[in-house]
């Protein structure tokens, strides 16, 4: 494809995210990172589920199996969270670095690390848009890089700085197709009388960005069903944890959040089923397809 093509991808990809629902209401001065810091025990555990476990060791499993995973190898994990993924990679890998902001995440991250007795991951605490790659010296120094569900490839930028710290492999993985998890959608109603939309970063634009560019990822998506069950407390907590990005969390409002919630208890629980399609893509830097 041309050079205009590739401007084309990048900018309705950009202009998708800055149109989003979610990107135009967001309060001025929010604070994903304290959101994050909030959620990391509850998501720490919701991780640690024996059937995600098994679908992070067949992705891996992909990943040698395609080369894009192997002895030797460097790999940057960004957004690393409480370290699920780096864990697993690092079995294969000689090195792995973290890339996780949250001061909470990465407090587990470091502790699981321990835990594992592996000594061949490094953590560093700072957000994607923040790293140089050339202070860092990281521009082309990873066999793999690889974001899983990460919020920091949130657009073009990121993408093509993920891209430009690789020397050979990419992965990245994210939502498809379906808007926000159910419950999501439901609160987003209760609070601001309109549908959520689709996600900000749908699978379908980093993979049109590439194929602009003269790759051909492989391309994949898989759905699972998971059943949440909270205790009121735990339901009142990842509503305004969700909510606080978008409004000031004033007691009306924390009053209607428990209004919200003791309406859908179920013998003192909330009972929801989550059902979430990924789409995930690896492709080779090594291998393109030169622009006419």
């Amino acid at each position: 494809m041309t050079t205009d093509e590739i401007r084309f991808w990048a900018s309705r990809w950009q202009e998708h995210h800055d149109a989003s629902i979610q990107g135009r209401r967001r309060r001025s001065g929010s604070e994903p990172m304290k959101r994050w810091n909030k959620m990391a025990p509850d998501f720490a555990r919701n991780t640690d589920r024996a059937d995600l476990a098994e679908q992070r060791r067949a992705v891996v499993n992909d990943l040698v199996a395609c080369g894009a995973l192997a002895a030797g190898f460097r790999v940057l994990d960004i957004g690393a969270g409480p370290g699920s993924w780096a864990l697993l990679l690092a079995e294969t890998a000689a090195e792995v670095t973290a890339l996780e902001p949250a001061e909470a995440m990465a407090d587990i991250l470091e502790e699981n690390i321990s835990s594992a007795g592996a000594d061949n991951i490094r953590i560093v605490r700072r957000t994607w848009q923040d790293t140089d790659l050339d202070r860092e010296g990281w521009r082309g120094a990873f066999d793999l890089v690889f974001a899983s569900m990460s919020p920091g490839i949130d657009g073009p930028g990121a993408l093509l700085a993920m891209m430009a710290a690789s020397r050979r492999w990419c992965y990245l993985s994210t939502f498809a197709g379906r808007g926000p998890r159910p419950w999501h959608a439901d609160l987003w109603r209760e609070f601001f009388d309109e549908p959520p939309g689709a996600h900000r970063s749908d699978i379908i634009h980093p993979f049109n960005l590439v194929y602009a560019m003269g790759y051909r990822p492989h391309l994949r998506f898989t759905f699972w069903d998971h059943q949440r069950r909270w205790s009121r407390d735990e339901a009142i907590g990842q509503c305004t944890a969700f909510l606080e990005d978008y409004l000031e969390l004033t007691p009306g409002i924390e009053a209607q959040v428990a209004r919200f919630v003791d309406r859908r208890l179920d013998g003192g629980m909330l009972v929801h089923m989550d059902r979430i399609c990924r789409g995930t893509m690896i492709w080779n830097l090594t291998e393109r397809e030169e622009q006419p």
